[in-house]
């Protein structure tokens, strides 16, 4: 997809070459989000007919989504068993 207005956030016209194959779905000032969750979610199933499924057992070919650490989560339930956790990104 080619913005007419030349480079937006992450998009380099000058990169683009006919391929397919990955996605990258992220807020450029780093708030988590859910709906950038549903969008990762939403790519991940159109590019099925790259291979993207998961179905690789014993090497996995990387299909899937990265997201950020749920920090405040999981100090609140480390707090509630007693666990004290580092400093949020260490």
């Amino acid at each position: 997809m080619a913005f007419a207005d030349g480079p937006r956030g992450l998009y380099r016209p000058e990169l683009e070459h006919d391929a397919c194959g990955v996605a990258f779905v992220a807020d450029l000032a780093g708030k988590a989000r859910h709906d950038l969750v549903e969008d990762g979610l939403t790519a991940l199933e159109n590019l099925s007919h790259r291979g993207a499924s998961g179905a690789e057992v014993a090497t996995g070919d990387g299909a899937g989504i990265l997201v950020q650490m749920p920090d405040a989560h999981l100090r609140a339930v480390a707090s509630q068993a007693g666990i004290d956790l580092p400093a949020a990104g260490a």
